[in-house]
């Protein structure tokens, strides 16, 4: 009874050292999650607008619209009886800071045919609204009945005026090639809108194809070498809602190196269980001091990728801080425990608990199930390592020497 007593002490002071120190790594694990957070934020709202400075922003085309001229009356709006749309979006990504932008090249080419429905010549403008204010728009070309025609442009739109015969119609092509940032839509109204012999086809050069809600999804679908052949053909559509593209998001170094930093106290704890039945097992005894030190290695391959994520890409950090950290702990319990339980138990250890723990955040909805799993699996096994131990006689024993031995 006295041996249990003093080994249940003995337990409950190295538990409670052990929760304390993962306590304050758990304090300096939140300041630095935080500080990661506060760097993206400051960095996007600092280098975005320079983003989109140079190449633009969310691009949304209008339907182009025509209008009959009937002198001193207002002018009557027509319909456009077909259109043929020709989209390529070529994703470019690039990087400021911590964050990747999807900026993306847009190649427009439209095709529209309208007919003059009145009973005499009259004179009709065709309109085109550019997607943005804030873009570049190359080779800007305006066709009509396939022959080039001098334009109006000013900042919102491009214009061109013919005269055309009762009932004849007129094909009207507007072509250019833009650039823009996230996403690229097409609008067919502002409100629910008729829209007749309507065919878009869109070319992407990335696979992971998105449709922002509140638009239409593709009617037909064929992968390419690169990407998608997305078409939207109708016939005769009513509906208010658009069509669209969200580009990709490239993994965001800064929000990743802050979500591994922000649960590595749960990396730290079941690194921690492990060595507990590990040397539980083997009969060493660890220090609350080691497993400080443990702690403070395990922090350092965080504080690490938290900079190093600037400069270089953040697969190669995660490895480069991954070596790092293993260094740390291999070369320190080498000299505490012995060099085979070093490699072998806490190396492997830390290869799983440090290193695959953080590699599942580049497991995009998935990172929580590969958590979960190897949790059990863990936990299974440290029931089988110890289902046969006698705790009240091991640390009964074990700490009934330490006196002893003072």
């Amino acid at each position: 009874m006295i041996l249990f007593s003093w080994g249940s002490d003995f337990l409950l002071k190295h538990i409670t050292a052990i929760a304390c120190i993962l306590g304050c790594t758990s304090i300096a694990w939140s300041i630095l999650a935080g500080s990661i957070w506060s760097r993206t934020n400051e960095s996007n709202d600092r280098l975005k607008p320079n983003v989109t400075s140079i190449w633009g922003t969310r691009q949304e085309q209008m339907q182009p619209v025509a209008f009959v001229d009937q002198g001193q009356t207002a002018p009557v709006p027509l319909a456009a009886e077909s259109s043929r749309i020709h989209v390529n979006l070529a994703l470019e990504y690039r990087q400021k800071g911590l964050l990747w932008y999807s900026t993306y090249v847009v190649d427009f080419s439209g095709l529209y045919t309208f007919r003059n429905p009145m009973n005499d010549s009259h004179g009709v403008t065709f309109q085109i609204h550019f997607p943005s204010k804030h873009a570049i728009y190359d080779g800007l070309a305006i066709e009509l009945n396939g022959r080039p025609l001098p334009f109006t442009a000013n900042r919102d739109s491009a214009f061109v005026s013919t005269v055309l015969a009762p009932g004849q119609t007129a094909a009207f092509r507007a072509s250019y090639r833009s650039q823009g940032l996230d996403s690229w839509r097409y609008n067919l109204g502002d409100d629910v809108t008729q829209t007749r012999n309507f065919e878009l086809t869109m070319n992407t050069n990335f696979k992971a194809i998105d449709f922002p809600a509140s638009t239409l999804a593709a009617t037909e679908k064929r992968k390419t070498k690169t990407g998608w052949e997305l078409v939207w053909r109708y016939r005769n559509l009513i509906s208010g809602f658009q069509i669209g593209m969200i580009m990709p998001e490239k993994l965001q170094p800064g929000p990743l190196a802050g979500d591994i930093s922000r649960f590595a106290p749960v990396s730290l704890l079941l690194f921690f269980f492990v060595m507990f039945i590990l040397t539980t097992v083997r009969n060493i005894d660890l220090h609350p001091m080691n497993y400080f030190f443990l702690a403070a290695a395990f922090f350092a391959f965080h504080l690490l990728l938290a900079y190093l994520v600037d400069h270089i890409a953040v697969q190669l950090a995660v490895f480069i801080c991954s070596l790092v950290s293993m260094a740390l702990v291999v070369s320190y319990l080498r000299l505490v425990v012995g060099p085979r339980f070093a490699v072998v138990e806490a190396g492997l250890a830390q290869l799983i608990y440090l290193v695959a723990f953080s590699y599942t955040f580049f497991l995009k909805g998935f990172t929580g199930l590969a958590v979960t799993l190897g949790c059990i699996v863990t936990l299974f096994i440290a029931m089988q390592m110890t289902g046969r131990i006698r705790w009240s006689e091991r640390f009964g024993s074990t700490s009934s020497r330490v006196p002893n031995a003072a």
